[in-house]
């Protein structure tokens, strides 16, 4: 694709990066075949090569985001399927959060839209803070029907169960089984140890009995993915300074051999620091440090060689890959490898490239489309005939989990109960 920025946008990082995406696209279309919302809306621009050709425009112009392009930039859910498709390496992620940092210096939403992104963007990632809005949620549920449009939804989607602090939540090590093979920080997350502190705890015992040495480092926090694809790269830049410093602490202090990450969304973006920092000479070695060392869980036990299972239990397991997994970093057959050498029936799921319509905050923000692509999503995982769904992200567990009576565990939660860990709590009758 032709662009014609001029010399002074160039001298912009950001812009640099964008003209360079977008010389590399060739308007072939295939992007369009996979993404979900396409596939759905049947619409031009809510395809890659649509959203393109409308990021292209505004960059190029340097004018301010319009309604139209905010509403189909909106309506992105970022799952990258465009980018496992594309035969020629168009970097689809880094152009439309550009796209979005740009909507978000320049654009105005109606106050509504305004007041709950800036809610769930302060909320989301302060877990104790989260907690207790959960708890205000199944409070107001009884009262649902009668709050305004996506507020209804959001309070309908309050777990019945809401997790107190857990141990491993505080900064602490936990040491080896036996001899130590690796030592590992674990990246303990914010809306998950809310959510499911079951894959933490999971997680943590899994990697021990296997040799490592877990720490759950001082300062570690959200990565700063949901602020991040909200275009707030402010709060996101500052969120993996706080993660770069408190990791690189512990790289000083003892060495990491990795850093584990069992929420592939969360994997993704830490995957990326070395990019979103590469312009900071403060911190640009050390995010790439950071970066070249996160692994997600999946990927260290493949490495690591899976114990001999404790308990094979022939249980036919549907593996949903999280597009952060498969699509963002890369990930594909580990899971599923390490599942069936845990004594588990793995079986593919039909349309499996094809995003459930978690996305981040995506279900909370575009609830009807995320709805449509989730049924589409359960019907596919339905047919295999499972007695359970296993995947690698607690957004896909919390937004699949609502539309089925099928058990959603994480796939760490399997390898661990296979080890010779507990029954997951989901399998509990």
């Amino acid at each position: 694709m032709q662009t014609n920025f001029s010399l002074a946008q160039l001298a912009d990082p950001g812009i640099a990066e964008a003209d360079k995406i977008l010389r590399a696209c060739v308007h072939c279309g295939f992007c369009t075949a996979t993404c979900p919302t396409y596939v759905l809306l049947g619409d031009e621009l809510d395809s890659p090569r649509g959203r393109i050709y409308l990021i292209k425009d505004m960059l190029e112009n340097d004018r301010p985001a319009t309604e139209k392009v905010v509403t189909h930039i909106d309506r992105c859910l970022s799952c990258l399927s465009c980018m496992t498709t594309c035969p020629s390496a168009v970097h689809y992620m880094h152009l439309v959060d550009q796209a979005r940092i740009h909507i978000e210096e320049t654009y105005e939403r109606p106050w509504a839209e305004r007041w709950l992104r800036q809610l769930l963007a302060f909320v989301l990632p302060r877990p104790n803070l989260f907690r207790l809005a959960l708890i205000g949620a199944r409070l107001a549920q009884p009262l649902a029907r009668w709050l305004p449009g996506r507020l209804k939804g959001i309070v309908a989607m309050a777990p019945k169960t809401i997790h107190g602090p857990a141990p491993h939540d505080r900064p602490r090590v936990f040491p080896a089984e036996g001899v130590r093979r690796k030592r590992i920080a674990l990246m303990i997350g914010c809306a998950q140890q809310v959510l499911a502190p079951e894959i933490n705890a999971a997680t943590i015992r899994l990697l021990t009995r296997h040799g490592c040495e877990v720490v759950i480092a001082e300062g570690a926090g959200c990565c700063g993915a949901l602020t991040h694809h909200m275009g707030l790269e402010h709060d996101a830049l500052a969120r993996a300074r706080a993660n770069v410093a408190a990791w690189s602490a512990e790289i000083e202090a003892g060495g990491l051999d990795a850093i584990a990450i069992n929420a592939s969304g969360c994997g993704t973006m830490i995957k990326d620091y070395g990019y979103m920092l590469r312009t900071d000479p403060a911190w640009s070695a050390r995010a790439a440090q950071v970066s070249a060392l996160t692994r997600d869980i999946t990927e260290i036990m493949a490495e690591l060689g899976l114990n001999a299972a404790a308990r094979p239990s022939g249980l036919t397991v549907a593996y949903h890959s999280a597009c952060s997994m498969q699509h963002g970093q890369g990930i594909r057959e580990q899971p599923k490898q390490l599942l069936t050498g845990a004594g588990f029936v793995v079986r593919d799921v039909p349309e499996g490239h094809i995003c459930c319509g978690s996305a981040g905050t995506y279900n909370l923000l575009q609830p009807e489309i995320a709805g449509q692509i989730r049924a589409r999503k359960v019907r596919n995982i339905e047919s295999v005939t499972p007695d359970l769904i296993a995947t690698g992200n607690i957004g896909c567990m919390a937004q699949i989990g609502q539309a089925t009576g099928i058990p959603i565990v994480h796939t760490v939660e399997l390898l661990d109960w296979a080890t010779g860990g507990p029954r997951p709590p989901a399998l509990t009758p």
